[in-house]
Formats: structure tokens, sequence, C-alpha cells
């Protein structure tokens, strides 16, 4: 038991060193390691899984909806890439480039996809000529490579994996439709299956994605009150149908340019569950997308009928759910430990005395409870163990969300806030970019995450300048 304990107080504690507590549990739940190229990560098959049941949920949330996979190329042509200035512009510092093919030097260098507006419209143009062509509701899983000075696994890493949405569209008010929609489809996402609450509105001007007319944002809040930009969708407006010169023929057979969406998450969502959702003994995952929702931990093991009834409990429980039995060596102590830091949702242990009663012990790895449940109805006590996980680590986070998030009324409260109360504060801004930057500059990082769809009156002025208010802010310090 020794051993036992020592396992757990490997994990450095997040109250003493939230960062150090995060790699940590990267490290020692088996997600992540660390890759012989700089920047990049290699995902273990623990935390692989995580990411296949995040696609298996959205990429049915999506064809839901009407979209389509496809597959891009990872090269972009620079004089592709070229074509819309503003574009280019944003991600030029993170490119990655091209330039020798085997040993020969490239005629033109290739941009590694920073991510894919540029494929996308060349492939539209070929292909969108009517009115009868459109939407076109497409969608891609893949990785992109933007080269970051600063990194850390899943969280910022010079070539990550996420999904990006691209669609074209007749008219304007289609486009801002799909735009919101799927903004509403991510929130869903992160409250249905993550449990993850989130403030969602739109982007500043100074924020919006690079050639975006408008973005808009999910924001959730991790447990050290550090904001994390979780998923965004793009209206592009024509601005990208006129750069590569996409036009159809609409219902009065005039020449027209479609309007354009775009919109992403990637395997930062890993992240946030880790840092939402994680405690003093490691991971916890939400029921939805954990690889094992239910382990199995047979009790004195090696008595007569233990491994038979386990096993068989397991059959019975892998009809519905995902589920481990654990019939290693190890002792019960290790097991507990080990699937308590892999955040396996439900334990459940059984043994001699168990089986005597025809009845098993279900621990809960949020709350710790153990409950003695009847083998008779087993797969509707952990259906339910399973909802309540869910529904506890939302609870968790939103408690956590409006306990972090303060109101500042004048310039000196920001400054209060910022310097000794981590989380989002809540203030009034003019909608002058110099007043974000000063804001920033002044606290050592604090940006506006986003204007809340909702948006409560604190005040008539700006809380940096004093000039009259057009919008409430929620700013924070972000991952």
């Amino acid at each position: 038991m020794a051993n036992d304990k020592k396992l757990v107080e490997q994990i450095t504690s997040m109250d003493v060193d939230f960062a150090q507590w995060y790699t940590d549990v990267v490290k020692k739940a088996e997600l992540a390691d660390y890759s012989g190229v700089k920047g990049c990560m290699v995902i273990r098959p623990y935390g692989y899984a995580i990411w296949e049941n995040i696609q298996h949920d959205l990429d049915a949330r999506f064809k839901l909806l009407g979209h389509e996979n496809v597959y891009m190329p990872m090269f972009i042509p620079e004089s592709l890439l070229q074509k819309e200035k503003d574009h280019v512009e944003g991600f030029a510092p993170e490119c990655a480039v091209v330039t020798i093919g085997g040993q020969n030097q490239l005629a033109e260098r290739l941009i590694v996809r920073p991510t894919s507006e540029t494929l996308f419209c060349e492939h539209y143009k070929n292909i969108i000529h009517s009115y009868r062509d459109l939407p076109k509701l497409y969608n891609q899983w893949c990785n992109v490579v933007r080269w970051e000075k600063t990194t850390r696994p899943f969280l910022r890493t010079s070539e990550f994996l996420w999904q990006e949405g691209h669609t074209m569209h007749e008219t304007e008010e289609e486009a801002r439709e799909e735009t919101m929609r799927m903004l509403r489809c991510y929130e869903d996402f992160y409250r249905e299956t993550l449990a993850i609450p989130a403030v969602v509105g739109r982007k500043t001007e100074k924020e919006k994605f690079a050639g975006a007319k408008e973005t808009y944002t999910i924001e959730p809040m991790m447990h050290n009150g550090v904001a994390l930009q979780g998923g965004t969708s793009h209206y592009f407006g024509d601005g990208f149908a006129r750069a590569f010169d996409i036009t159809y023929t609409d219902r009065e057979n005039k020449i027209q340019y479609p309007h354009q969406t775009s919109w992403g998450v990637s395997t930062r969502m890993i992240g946030a569950i880790i840092m939402t959702h994680g405690d003093a003994s490691g991971l916890i995952l939400p029921p939805g997308v954990a690889p094992i929702q239910v382990v199995i931990v047979p009790i004195a093991q090696h008595k007569e009928g233990v491994l038979d009834v386990a096993g068989k409990l397991r059959d019975t429980l892998s009809a519905r759910f995902r589920v481990k039995l654990d019939d290693s060596d190890n002792s019960a102590g290790w097991k507990f430990s080990q699937y308590e830091m892999k955040g396996v949702p439900v334990r459940l242990e059984i043994g001699p005395r168990d089986i005597e009663s025809n009845s098993c012990v279900l621990v809960s790895r949020v709350t710790g409870e153990k409950t003695v449940v009847s083998l008779d109805n087993i797969a509707e006590e952990v259906e339910a163990a399973l909802a309540r996980v869910h529904d506890e680590l939302y609870e968790r986070a939103q408690k956590n969300l409006e306990a972090k998030t303060h109101d500042a009324h004048s310039y000196e409260e920001f400054l209060d806030i910022a310097e000794n109360h981590p989380g989002f504060t809540r203030a009034m801004w003019c909608g002058d970019p110099a007043c974000e930057d000063k804001l920033k500059d002044v606290t050592g990082g604090v940006k506006s995450r986003c204007i809340p769809f909702h948006e409560d009156h604190i005040g008539d002025t700006c809380v940096c300048c004093g000039k009259e208010a057009k919008h409430m802010v929620v700013w924070g310090r972000q991952y």
C-alpha cells in the first residue's frame, strides 16, 4: 500500500503548481508523450481514444445537420495563400514552409497547412457554378501545423489534430445562420458530452480570425481561472469568394458571389477536459468521451469463482458501456489509484462477500462515494451513476465559473481583479482597440475573450478610458 500512496503523490498539487500538475496528469495518465520534434507530441492510445470518442460524437452531429466529410491536401502553394491578403498576414508568422522536394529545389514554396480556407476555395471555384450547387456543407478531419514559440501538450503544439468545417451559401442570411448553428452545435457538445460550461459570444474586431468578418467563440474557464478558446465559428461574407473568383448564377440568372463560413475545434479540447475536471488524484473524464467508462476491480481474485463472476459482469455491461476488467496481478489498492488517476468515471469492486450477497460496490470518481448495488439491475445502476458523474462535473465547473467571474466598474477595480482574483472580469468597453491593448499591457496579459450574447448593463462608461461604453466584454488570461 505504500507504493499505492506514492503513485498518487507523484502528481504535483494543483494548488502548488498548476502547470506542473497538468504536465504530470498528461504524462502519468498516459495521454501523451514528448516527441523528438520540438513542439510536437505523441498522442498515446488512451489520449487518442478520447479524441476518437470526441470525433465520433461531433461527426454524428455534423452529419445530422447535412455536412459531408472531405479531405484536402496538406500543402498549399504559396501563391494560393497570397490571394487573400488579410488571411495570409494573420498566419505568416506561424507558417512552416517546404522548399525542397526530394533532392530538388521547389519551383514554388509550399506551405504546410495552418488552416484550409484557400484550399477549399480553390476547389469550390471548380465545382460551384449555379445556385443548384449550393449550399456546400463540407467538413475535414485532419492535422494542421502552426509553428508555435511556446508549446504545451494538447494546449498549444506545432502540429495538432482538428476538424474544420467550410461551407458556401447563396445568401448572407443563410451563411450567418450556418455560423450560429455551428457555434450552438459546439456549445451543446461542450455541455452535453464534455460537461463543460462556457461563455459564448462574439470576438472583438482585434481578436477575430484573419480574413473573417465576424468570429464567434466558446470560452470555457479552467479550474485555475484561466480561459481556453474552446472552439470558433466564423462568418467570412463573400471576401474569399471575390479573392478566388468563385461565382454562381442565381435564380434570376445573375452572377453572384457565394457567402462562406468556417468553424473548428481541436485536440485542445482534451486539455480543457483535464484542466476543468481534474483533481488532486489526477484526471476525471466525462462519461461521454471516457475510453473506459466502467472499470471492474476483482477483490481477492485468487479465490474460486471471483474472476468468473467478474467476467460475466463485464460481458453483461459491455453491450451498453465501455468496460475494462482488470484481472492483472497488481494489488487492488494499486488498481484503485491507477484508475482514479486515469479518470475512469465509475469503478465496480466485486469479491467473495459481494458474490454471496449478489451485489458489488459502485464507486464514483467524482465524489468517491461507495454504494452497494444489486447485480440484478447492474446496467441500470451504472447508467444512472454515469449520468450523475456528468451532472456533478458540470455543476462543479459551473460553480467555479461563477465564483471566478468578477465585475469591474472602474479602471482601478479592473487592475485589482487582474492582480488578485484569477478568472473572468466583466467590464464595459468603448469599442476602441487602443483600450484593449492598454488593458492587456498594464495587466500583463488580460485580453478580451468575447462580447457575450447576453450583455448585462454594469455601467455607462469604458472601464479603461471613461468614454461612453458600447459593449460589456468578458476579459481574462488565456492558454
